[in-house]
């Protein structure tokens, strides 16, 4: 078999990016995820409860849906990347989960604009999104294979770039080919597209496998152009990975950059998982968005992170990640604060006209933000990893990561939940984001900006 380009493996790994993009895009922010609390919402309003009360449950079944995923994807993912060490393959591991990814996406066809089945539905969504999660740790495992240290950071920022890029199109073509307005109309002014029934929110419903089948689509780019390295093909066992997971763990203790970072990261990244999986939820309940609107917001804030994303490589490049991360964090602090301080009565507590269009130019200005620093905090968190990453165990120092990143993965959603109980406001249950990022910001001071990469 001919060799494949340096070039034609990078292209390959940055379709993943491509590929995957629209679940977060799609599902968790922009379309499923609106759509879903706007039929929970409705679901418990018919059951007797007031508006505010049955937003606030909505937003509250939905943060338990991500607690729980979030708690299986933390127990798992440092196992998985232990045992795909110690066996020397990815390709294998990241078919599976794909596979689980296109099922479960696929699956949220049958969510019912009723609510009747809205559990069944959060079942399929949490397949797709720990499939996701979990293919996601074999991918950035191969980042280190691309290139060296100075050119990590770029290719990691311009494979962001092409993600969200992907994510911009399937969000562009879901509005104006199938997600219905509340006239049953397109985003340009046409029925849904295959005859899908607008009345039954099957234009909306489409998401599902739209993203399934774009995944599959464009997967096919990178199952041809990245391999495994057959020298590293060899037998392994849950025991060995474990072992080897012990050891890393423990090795912790010796290697104070990296333990400070993977504490970090795991508070800012857990926050910024957040604010997708809220922001899009947020709009709907609070500023009472519908999906059209939504969507559009959502077109300019995946932009916004495609642009950043690109330029943040190129600042990563100049100036290191540590620098490009705090810069980030402090911007993300400050949105936060923003949004858990407006409604459509109030902009920090200063009353509004009735009708007033500032919350919604605000947001708007927000989601330029949070898209744009939080492509930059992706792509700049990846690199900056690299530099700790142990060159004899890459996949297994990015199971860590992944555990970082996802150990605390239910503590957003499940404080949100516990937040917006306990005030009974979606908009004050997003607050605990910001202390999160507070969190992140401190542990940073601990970490080496060049790495303490252990040979």
């Amino acid at each position: 078999m001919a060799e494949i380009s340096k070039r034609r493996r990078i292209w390959g790994w940055w379709f993943f990016d491509w590929a995957s993009q629209p679940y977060h895009t799609l599902l968790v922010t922009f379309v499923f995820g609106p759509y879903f609390a706007g039929v929970a919402a409705e679901y418990y309003a018919t059951a007797g409860m007031d508006a505010e009360a049955a937003a606030a449950q909505a937003q509250t079944v939905w943060a338990n849906c991500l607690t729980i995923t979030g708690l299986i994807i933390a127990f798992g993912a440092p196992l998985l990347g232990a045992m795909a060490d110690v066996s020397g393959r990815r390709i294998p591991w990241i078919f599976a989960f794909s596979v689980m990814y296109a099922v479960g996406s696929a699956a949220l066809w049958f969510t019912l604009p009723d609510g009747s089945n809205m559990w069944l539905m959060l079942s399929a969504f949490g397949l797709g999104f720990v499939g996701a999660e979990y293919a996601l740790i074999f991918i950035n495992s191969q980042l280190p294979d691309l290139g060296d240290d100075n050119e990590v950071g770029e290719i990691s920022g311009s494979g962001f770039a092409f993600g969200y890029f992907g994510g911009l199109i399937s969000l562009a073509i879901m509005l104006a080919l199938f997600v219905e307005q509340p006239n049953g109309k397109t985003l340009i002014g046409m029925e849904p597209l295959f005859g899908l029934d607008a009345g039954a929110r099957e234009g909306t419903r489409f998401v599902g496998p739209f993203t399934a089948g774009w995944f599959i689509l464009f997967m096919v780019p990178y199952f041809l152009w990245v391999r495994d390295d057959p020298a590293a093909d060899k037998k392994g066992s849950v025991s060995e990975a474990l072992r080897l997971l012990g050891k890393s763990v423990a090795a912790l203790r010796h290697r104070v950059s990296l333990a400070s970072y993977l504490g970090s990261s795991m508070f800012y990244r857990d926050a910024l998982n957040g604010l997708y999986s809220f922001g899009g939820v947020y709009a709907r309940l609070v500023l009472e968005w519908d999906l059209i609107k939504i969507g559009v917001f959502g077109i300019i804030s995946v932009l916004a992170s495609a642009v950043f994303a690109w330029i943040g490589g190129k600042l990563d490049r100049k100036f290191g990640p540590k620098p490009v991360i705090l810069t980030a964090i402090w911007v993300l602090i400050l949105v936060c604060t923003t949004i858990v301080s407006m409604d459509r009565t109030q902009v920090f507590g200063i009353a509004l006209p009735q009708g007033s269009g500032l919350p919604d130019m605000v947001f708007f200005g927000c989601g330029i933000l949070i898209g744009g620093m939080g492509g930059i905090l992706q792509s700049a968190s990846r690199s900056l990893m690299v530099r700790h990453t142990d060159p004899a165990a890459p996949v297994e120092s990015f199971g860590l990561y992944g555990l970082s990143g996802r150990a605390t993965a239910f503590a957003a959603p499940l404080l949100i939940g516990i937040a917006t109980t306990a005030t009974g406001s979606a908009r004050l249950g997003v607050s605990p984001i910001v202390g999160l990022f507070i969190l992140g910001l401190f542990l940073m001071r601990w970490v080496k900006p060049e790495g303490d990469q252990s040979r």
